[in-house]
């Protein structure tokens, strides 16, 4: 069988050559009307590819090129098709993103940076990582990557799951029941959870009040987990918190949102992990052989669960 392959997204000429070289025999189409309701299998981000769905007759399985498939996922959503998406490739890049910021902020280069410029000479109070203690919401790839990373520079790491599985990148695991306490002891929140009903507002007014002196919060999972409206209010009350935050329920944050005028925000345009054509093919490479040998497929989401 001749499988159609219908490609959805920002960066097509790249992906095309990818393609081409890794699966000659595979016939891609574009996006006119007729391909649409042609192709069987669709590579594809979740934000071009949601609109379009109902008009995709032929479709039996749908390849996302993001981790995050929220937008597939709607209560109006179609469920008739395979849905798999990326994992697997984001924990180095996430871990650069969160210790970069995390050790410009121990260190104080910011400080160091506007000294410079007046010509002083003045040691900042020093700060290390070492003994700090990190919270991870979430366990999955992401969140066993950022840990090890954490561990190299000598921090206690914390997991918080619903499944109670204990990865050996962690020192404890906690249920989300201990949420509060554990929020009230991490001098690091680092937010990895993927969109779901179970996740949405996790931190949440009553959760981020918890946040101990001087804690630094990061939200690189989804922009639903957290109330950025309750964040916003907190982080005016309480300049000794920083959050560092790249996810938003809605993207782009508006302008006119006060996140972007306070000093202890720092704001990202969802760049903490970009999903890079090369793995993304090398992932849907990989599926597609097991599509055609009837072999389950990596990374499949459950429509159900929203992940």
């Amino acid at each position: 069988m001749v499988h159609k392959l219908l490609l959805l997204t920002r960066e097509n000429p790249r992906y095309q050559a990818l393609l081409q070289q890794a699966l000659p025999d595979l016939q891609l189409l574009d996006d006119a009307p007729a391909s649409i309701a042609q192709a069987d299998i669709w590579l594809a981000e979740p934000a071009l590819a949601a609109p379009l769905l109902p008009h995709a007759k032929e479709l039996k399985w749908l390849q996302s090129t993001f981790a995050g498939v929220e937008k597939l996922l709607t209560p109006k959503s179609r469920t008739d098709y395979r849905l798999t998406n990326i994992k697997g490739i984001f924990g180095p890049l996430m871990s650069e993103y969160v210790f970069g910021y995390l050790l410009a902020h121990c260190r104080q280069q910011q400080l160091y940076r506007q000294q410079q410029r007046q010509g002083l000479w003045q040691p900042g109070e020093y700060q290390s990582l070492q003994g700090k203690n990190l919270l991870l919401l979430g366990t999955g790839s992401i969140g066993c990557h950022i840990a090890t990373t954490a561990r190299h520079f000598g921090m206690h790491t914390v997991g918080m799951n619903r499944s109670g599985h204990h990865p050996a990148a962690f020192a404890d695991i906690i249920s989300n029941d201990a949420l509060p306490a554990a929020l009230a002891m991490a001098d690091v929140v680092i937010n990895t959870l993927p969109a779901s009903p179970a996740t949405a507002n996790i931190l949440d007014e009553h959760h981020l009040a918890r946040l101990k002196h001087g804690a630094m919060l990061f939200n690189v999972g989804r922009g639903n987990a957290v109330d950025i409206t309750a964040l916003s209010a907190l982080l005016s009350r309480r300049g000794d918190l920083t959050a560092v935050l790249d996810v938003f329920v809605q993207e782009p944050l508006p302008a006119s949102h006060p996140l972007w005028q306070q000093e202890n925000a720092i704001i990202t345009p969802h760049v903490a992990a970009p999903s890079f054509p090369h793995q993304v093919v090398e992932i849907f490479v990989d599926n597609f052989r097991r599509w055609q040998q009837q072999q389950p497929l990596l990374y499949q989401v459950s429509f159900q669960r929203g992940y």
